[in-house]
């Protein structure tokens, strides 16, 4: 098990580029199945989850190769289709949770699809059942092994349907499409989600030959093709990534320009991060955070009630965020709550904050009150663990503005979605190192 240690209480100052955007990449990636034709991918961001589905898709027979930094060509005209029930398969699809959106394009283009129960973050319950009733609805077959907890559906022809999610999953919502571009027929998916990444997903198909209306809305009309082709596809850097540099910069009251973060995809992230009193300035199509010398205080409602800051699905803030607000929210002047709604699991890591010096009240598993500090009081350094990627995330930015030396242990979660974070913020002068 790997451990950062992190001396804190340094100023950071300079550029950090966000790396490309881990959840766009697990749908993109399975994407490459629905076409026998050479796809091109571009901004790969070079993380433990997005490696474990190429290596994942290698051994399902897409042939793969490497141009160069975050760039691969993919081919998958000779899948094959019993890797997907070995031992070996059951055992490397649990290990990843965006394993799930393979289902879709397998079963769109060879008329079956496996799946075990997917892995992932600990932080709650997260459902399957958007997924699969979807792809019942367009005429596949359900088949569930509870001993195993293997999933299963099969179909011989997918043929197009109306049918109304009972959530805005992005990740079902991803499934369903990449299932629905082959099937015959007109799909309607209403109570779509309609996130930056699966509105990439929607145009890259397009691209390739789909037929796709409505994207950008909750509202998605998908007429069937025959077959798709090959195209070429840039993502998106990483919103989330994006949001934990703004909130490191606030918490260490550092001056950091953030590169290329497609503003314009950003959503509420800069309003979220501006409610509690954090300068940001656009440049171009770069965030630049000035030096917070005089801290930064909370706003309140025009009634003078304390500010809740919650997650919702797009264009409402994501939920991947909340961990880090929280954080920086210590160190604000004022309160503040934190309303996790979607994960019920999510907060339960205030624990090492309050070991650190933290005014946290844990109201229940969803909700949490912050007190800040408005740095009169600096957190101190302890030695922790990380349960989750984002959790590990915000322990970190906690432990860089701490007084001392801390130690971050299970950092293998914080490598699943971040890329070679400790040489990356070693060069705008944190003073971490991975052991």
């Amino acid at each position: 098990m790997g451990t950062f240690r992190i001396e804190g209480g340094h100023q950071l100052h300079g550029e950090i580029t966000p790396q490309g955007a881990k959840n766009e990449a697990l749908q993109i990636l399975c994407a490459v199945l629905l076409s026998p034709e050479r796809i091109t991918i571009n901004n790969i961001p070079d993380i433990v989850d997005v490696n474990k589905l190429i290596a994942l898709l290698e051994d399902l027979g897409v042939k793969i190769q490497k141009k160069g930094k975050g760039s691969y060509t993919f081919k998958a005209d000779d899948i094959n289709l019993d890797y997907l029930q070995t031992d070996q398969f059951k055992q490397d699809g649990r290990g990843l949770r965006g394993s799930i959106m393979l289902v879709g394009p397998l079963l769109a283009r060879f008329g079956k699809g496996y799946i075990p129960k997917p892995g992932g973050d600990k932080i709650g319950r997260r459902r399957l059942d958007t997924h699969f009733e979807g792809f019942i609805k367009l005429g596949a077959k359900f088949r569930y092994n509870k001993e195993e907890y293997f999933y299963g559906v099969e179909a011989d022809k997918l043929k197009g349907a109306y049918m109304l999610l009972d959530e805005a999953s992005v990740t079902g919502t991803a499934n369903i499409v990449m299932a629905a571009v082959l099937a015959e027929g007109t799909t309607t998916i209403y109570n779509a989600a309609c996130e930056p990444y699966l509105q990439q997903l929607c145009k890259m198909l397009n691209r390739m030959g789909a037929k796709i209306s409505g994207i950008g809305s909750n509202l998605l009309t998908i007429e069937g093709v025959e077959e798709l082709g090959g195209t070429e596809h840039t993502m998106l850097p990483d919103m989330i990534e994006i949001g934990s540099w703004i909130g490191l910069a606030a918490m260490t009251r550092s001056e950091l320009t953030i590169k290329n973060v497609s503003w314009d995809d950003l959503g509420q992230i800069p309003n979220a991060f501006q409610k509690l009193g954090i300068q940001l300035e656009r440049r171009g199509d770069d965030i630049y955070i000035p030096k917070h010398e005089n801290g930064y205080e909370v706003q309140s409602y025009i009634d003078g009630s304390i500010l809740t800051i919650a997650d919702a699905p797009w264009p409402g803030l994501t939920p991947d965020l909340l961990s880090i607000l929280l954080v920086v929210a210590i160190q604000a002047k004022g309160e503040v709550v934190i309303h996790q709604k979607m994960f019920e699991s999510r907060l339960f890591f205030v624990d090492r904050l309050l070991d650190m010096g933290a005014k946290i009240i844990l109201c229940d598993p969803h909700r949490a009150t912050v007190i800040g500090h408005d740095f009169k009081s600096t957190l101190k350094a302890t030695n922790m663990v990380s349960p989750d990627i984002r959790a590990g995330v915000s322990l970190l930015i906690a432990a860089l503005s701490a007084k001392g030396t801390s130690t971050i242990n299970n950092i293998e979660q914080i490598d699943r979605g971040y890329e070679n974070i400790d040489e990356r913020l070693r060069a705008i002068g944190a003073k971490i190192v991975r052991v």
